[in-house]
């Protein structure tokens, strides 16, 4: 009797310790599997970031492709000098004379045709939305005519201010183009060639970096750490 006391007893122990093991095997196959879990969280967080980006930077190139679409019917199909175009916003179509007449308007339904639109918040490092400006201020090395700034080589430039970095790098990537900012001076990123301020004056700078040469669109860097794109709308 006493014999079988002691193999019960000594069974009871062996089970015991059976199951404690397969506890513990248990909770190292959850850690496990936690572990595994948040790690394909975090990359998939990081893919639908990158994804994000991808996303926001196509919007960005693509707004002033199609307002530069509009231009060109409108010196193909109407012969607008370049020197005319007019980039009044909607707010302000009541500006338009006869001397600047609404044809010229890019904007405007009798001339360009063109949806005028603020950038997504999104995009922007303020998180707010974004202005576009326009104008004729401007050149970038080796995209139309080279030379001294003038009146006569300057390009119609898109310009948008305060972009996130990341989102120029998702256009660079997209583009080809080194993940490298050039800082520039004395650009003119916030004029509008509109009624108030008409024609091509060439009053800024070139946009002059080794990653940007021959670039119709690109981002750099002015001040230092507020990035700008700009995309070229015409070229001379």
């Amino acid at each position: 009797m006493t014999v079988l006391d002691t193999t019960v007893k000594h069974d009871r122990m062996s089970e015991k310790g059976n199951v404690l093991f397969l506890i513990l095997i248990a909770v190292a196959l959850f850690a496990a599997l936690s572990y595994a879990v948040t790690q394909s969280t975090r990359s998939g967080g990081g893919d639908a970031s990158k994804e994000t980006n991808l996303v926001n930077a196509a919007g960005i190139t693509q707004y002033p492709a199609s307002v530069k679409t509009a231009i060109t019917r409108m010196v193909v199909s109407n012969a607008t000098d370049p020197d005319s175009l007019l980039f009044n916003p909607p707010s302000t179509f009541s500006a338009f004379t006869t001397t600047y007449p609404a044809t010229n308007g890019v904007f405007h339904p009798t001339g360009g045709g063109a949806t005028y639109a603020d950038a997504p918040a999104s995009v922007m490092q303020s998180n707010g939305a974004g202005t576009w400006h326009f104008n004729g201020e401007n050149q970038v090395t080796n995209i139309g005519t080279s030379g001294a700034l003038s009146t006569s080589n300057a390009d119609v430039i898109a310009f948008l201010s305060g972009v996130k970095k990341a989102v120029c790098d998702s256009i660079h990537t997209k583009l080809g183009i080194p993940l490298t900012y050039a800082t520039l001076t004395g650009i003119d990123v916030s004029s509008d060639m509109n009624v108030a301020d008409p024609n091509i004056d060439a009053g800024g700078g070139t946009i002059a970096s080794t990653e940007l040469t021959g670039q119709p669109q690109g981002c750099f860097q002015q001040p230092a750490n507020n990035y700008v794109y700009y995309h070229v709308l015409v070229e001379r």
